[in-house]
């Protein structure tokens, strides 16, 4: 079971989540919190594997709060998937530099959320659509690509465009006829020569300095 705390200070948005959430078989929810300081409080108390954070809360915001259960000193670091009305591509950059391992927004529908939180827990990244397309297409503004600073070998190159391109571990894992411990293996290493926290930065590199587009 994937266990799971809702952040949100909106009471209806928190059992919305909470009902749609437990209608999968593979999903728990075990806490809920109002606000900033009540995340990081009932994280510490329950130790969800994945947090679902709302960005503008009372007391402490979600940005904040994130930063606060991803900070390396933290007994027990969840994976934190933003979930906000918000989608502005400011929110998402920080949100993601702080630790975030998603981004979605509370119309996404019940699938992608349950998706984002599976995603989360297997380690991968999952941004709604909407906000990735605007998001990588900012990171190619005019000027903005540039030579690639860091040798990657060539199947880590092939990863790294497809990670680029929005596909799972499993996809990557079909694509080039490998197996998904394989691509694991090989996303561990290009997020040390990248310096990169999650597959989300992987993905923002590529498009830098221009990996996404080559065929």
């Amino acid at each position: 079971m994937i266990r799971v705390l809702i952040a949100d200070d909106q009471a209806i948005v928190r059992t919305g989540i909470a009902m749609i959430l437990a209608a999968e078989d593979d999903i728990e929810v075990v806490a809920e919190a109002e606000d900033g300081v009540e995340a990081v409080d009932q994280a510490a108390r329950h130790r969800p594997d994945v947090v679902l954070m709302d960005i503008r809360m009372p007391r402490m915001d979600g940005l904040d709060a994130l930063r606060a259960l991803t900070r390396p000193t933290a007994d027990h670091i969840p994976k934190v998937v933003m979930v906000t009305t918000f989608d502005d591509e400011e929110y998402v950059t920080k949100a993601l530099q702080s630790g975030a391992c998603g981004f979605i927004l509370k119309d996404s529908g019940p699938r992608l959320l349950a998706e984002a939180v599976r995603a989360a827990a297997g380690g991968d990244s999952l941004i709604s659509p909407s906000i990735t397309v605007r998001l990588l297409r900012q990171l190619m503004a005019p000027g903005t690509r540039r030579a690639p600073d860091t040798v990657l070998s060539l199947r880590e190159v092939d990863v790294v465009r497809l990670v680029a391109q929005g596909l799972t571990n499993a996809e990557i894992a079909h694509a080039l006829y490998i197996t998904v411990g394989t691509v694991k293996t090989h996303l561990g290493n290009i997020q040390s020569k990248l310096a990169a926290r999650n597959r989300v930065e992987i993905a923002a590199w590529a498009w830098r300095v221009g990996l996404a587009h080559q065929d």
